[in-house]
């Protein structure tokens, strides 16, 4: 028993693995550039009409469903029925597919800024070889690296433990040092922003003109926001590994969301303590791509600065924190690859069917339930997606950028799956409930209510803007995906129906036995 217990997920470490596959750094630098302090509003927003709610929606449905490791299938399965839940749970893990290969090329860019202070990616090459520089030599790197990921996690839970860990850690350092940082800026500099605050008027206005006085895109803004809050759902197939799963998982879910929600706000504010908008955003070389290395360099600067250093020592200074910080995006990156190698597919494995899948992907590991030949299947589909893209020219690269369009739209609604099951849910009497949040019938359909059309809006600007700019084929490839995973996942269900018919079985809303010898 104490080595089983052993590996259970305690709460900071619940916390940690949550934190590192919801909370990005990135995104606060990048909101700062694109609305200034008129982003912050957007986030709270979003943190109490979406991410809040659905983050005690979450725990719900996790202590509820704690003995089952379906995750998020399971609890759609058991509150609306299968085929709603595969829909649902396989659109929004296709969606992790495509993460996977954009991760595959993008870690590299914060590797390359830790090693080498800046991104020399393009110049990389392999093994002396011209034919592999560039895309190329990333993408041979990226499939390296998959691979190694993969062989890490079958393993098993205790192997991901370890490098999540790091990688939390890693990203909480990070904006201790920043949150620290910028209080010393600000009380070197006696109380005054480099970006001016002016309260309200600096909430409601953008310092990025492209968004002053534009409602359409400070309305596309939420979007943004709502990305920023997306993952917390892949860890909820963890209930089972937690220790004491009643008490641990919502407060591990709930703690996690209030200092995601905090944490975004209070740190873009703290960006203007040492970043003035139009010096430094306003800059032409500044892009998403690179404006969060450009505020940490400029965090670094403006610390040399209160402490009286020298220009040649404000300059390497913030050198070394642009490294340092590329370090902590890597090691973050690496720990939310480790998480989400495993999460969503265990999830939708081990609460389907085994005659769902082809072959024996529908399998897990008797020991530790680890769907190890699933996530082969995965790294090789990753591997040659990866492949094609760095070795097929522009052509490929168009197909990719396409591929990503039509994930951007799919990965939420599956959001909306989840949280207009909530009040289905609600209704079951069979379960334990150790934590409730929405007592009441009301309010249970008020939040879903407000989540899923939060979600719904989200969605529809997401769609319509890049239509508004003149760019018709993403908004075509971004109804198009959603649809086309649906699709897949429609076929799938009827071709398991087949099966089951064909063998002269019924098919009991979920196939109890199967299930059971699943996860035995």
């Amino acid at each position: 028993m104490a080595k089983v217990d052993a590996k259970k997920l305690g709460l900071m470490s619940l916390i940690l693995m949550i934190f590192t596959s919801v909370y990005g750094f990135n995104n606060i630098p990048r909101a700062f550039y694109k609305m200034g302090y008129a982003s912050i509003p957007w986030f709270i927003l979003a943190g109490i009409t979406f991410f809040i709610p659905y983050a005690f929606m979450v725990a719900e449905y996790g202590s509820a469903f704690k003995k089952e490791t379906g995750g998020i299938y399971s609890w759609m399965e058991k509150s609306v029925g299968p085929k709603y839940a595969f829909i649902g749970t396989f659109m929004w893990y296709t969606s992790y597919v495509i993460w996977m290969v954009n991760v595959g090329f993008g870690l590299w860019v914060p590797v390359s800024n830790a090693l080498f202070g800046a991104d020399t990616t393009q110049s990389w090459h392999l093994l002396g070889i011209q034919a592999l520089s560039g895309p190329r030599a990333l993408g041979v790197l990226g499939v390296l690296f998959i691979i190694l990921v993969t062989f890490t996690c079958t393993k098993g839970l205790d192997k991901i433990k370890k490098v999540t860990s790091i990688g939390g850690t890693a990203v909480v350092l990070t904006n201790i040092i920043v949150l620290v940082g910028s209080i010393v800026i600000v009380i070197g500099n006696h109380g005054q922003f480099a970006e001016p605050f002016h309260g309200i008027s600096s909430l409601a206005h953008s310092t990025n003109p492209d968004y002053a006085g534009n409602p359409i895109l400070m309305l596309a803004f939420i979007v943004y926001a709502l990305f920023a809050y997306g993952g917390l759902e892949a860890v909820g197939g963890l209930v089972d590994k937690t220790e004491n799963p009643n008490k641990t998982f919502p407060k591990g879910v709930l703690i996690a969301a209030g200092v995601v929600v905090v944490g975004y706000s209070l740190l873009i504010l703290l960006v203007g303590s040492f970043t003035n908008w139009q010096n430094v955003m306003a800059n032409p070389m500044v892009n998403l791509g690179n404006c969060s290395y450009i505020v940490m360099t400029n965090f670094g600067v403006g610390l040399g600065k209160v402490f009286g250093a020298t220009v040649a020592t404000q300059v390497m200074l913030g050198h070394l924190v642009a490294r340092l910080y590329g370090l902590a995006m890597s090691l973050a990156l690496f720990g939310a690859f480790f998480t989400l190698t495993y999460s969503p597919l265990k999830q939708i494995i081990d609460g389907t069917p085994d005659q769902l899948w082809p072959g024996k992907m529908g399998k897990v590991r008797e020991e530790d339930g680890m769907p190890v030949n699933a996530m082969w299947v995965q790294c090789i589909v990753v591997c040659i997606m990866i492949f094609l893209v760095a070795f097929g020219g522009n052509s490929m690269a168009k197909f990719f950028l396409i591929l990503t369009a039509m994930v951007n739209v799919g990965m939420t609604i599956p959001y909306m799956f989840l949280s207009g099951a909530f009040p289905r849910f609600k209704t079951l009497n069979d379960l334990d409930r150790p934590f409730q949040m929405f007592k009441t019938k009301t309010s249970t359909m008020i939040w879903s209510i407000i989540v899923t059309a939060m979600l719904g809006f989200a969605n529809l600007f997401a769609i319509i803007e890049p239509w508004i700019d003149g760019d018709k084929i993403t908004t075509i490839w971004s109804i198009a995906g959603p649809v086309l995973f649906g699709i897949v996942a429609v076929l799938m269900y009827k071709r398991y129906e087949g099966i089951v018919a064909k063998n002269g079985k019924k098919n009991n809303d979920g196939n109890d036995e199967e299930k059971k010898d699943k996860i035995a």
